[in-house]
């Protein structure tokens, strides 16, 4: 059995030595912690505050189809579900197609930043014009506000009586891509910032 020797001399780990490094190891623990969490704010923000400018872009829907059909009913309800449902899906779109997928480290800076954008403008452009189109058509329907379409051409006939109002939601279509395109850049350039600054205190 062999067993641990030591020599006049060799150096030997001290319990100071021990002392001097537990303090420097839970000091890199902190820092690594404030980086994520500054990093997981910011993040927040940004997720935020791009679901709120979708559920401005949901609103302006709702209005321009309200003021197309001539719609009065049920204003309340309209609104309330034009500026939450683009919200929400926003942020949980962001949340799963970017913020996930840049965390397991699977897109780049190029594929972020197109995620992003496509996220503004199927979550914050494409799904609140349906939906406002969709609801304030029923209603339309409904109240009988506007001549009811002819058998067969209903989504034409629709179509054809909101195409003004329709082009004028390529306002925040160009928001929203370009907002989209910014947030992806930063908040890559914060994950990789972040990244770089633990890699660097190990």
């Amino acid at each position: 059995m062999k067993m641990a020797t030591f020599t006049h001399g060799q150096p030997s780990p001290s319990l100071g030595d021990a002392k001097l490094g537990r303090p420097m190891f839970i000091e890199i623990i902190e820092k690594k912690f404030e980086y994520l969490r500054k990093e997981k704010t910011l993040n927040i923000y940004g997720t935020m505050v791009f679901g709120t400018t979708a559920g401005f872009s949901g609103m302006l829907a709702n209005f321009i189809f309200r003021h197309c059909f001539k719609v009065k009913h049920d204003a309340l309800k309209t609104y309330t579900s034009l500026t939450t449902l683009p919200f929400l899906s926003t942020v949980v779109a962001y949340k799963l197609f970017v913020t996930d997928a840049l965390y397991s480290g699977n897109i780049s800076k190029e594929n972020c930043v197109l995620r992003s954008s496509l996220t503004g403008i199927i979550c914050g452009v494409l799904y609140p014009t349906a939906l406002a189109f969709s609801k304030n058509g029923h209603l339309a329907v409904k109240y009988h506000t506007v001549p009811l379409p002819p058998k067969g051409r209903v989504l034409l006939y629709w179509l054809t009586r909101c195409q003004t109002e329709i082009k004028a939601m390529v306002i925040p279509l160009v928001f929203q891509m370009l907002f989209g395109i910014f947030n992806g850049l930063q908040h890559y350039a914060i994950f990789e910032s972040t990244l770089e600054k633990t890699v660097h205190e190990d």
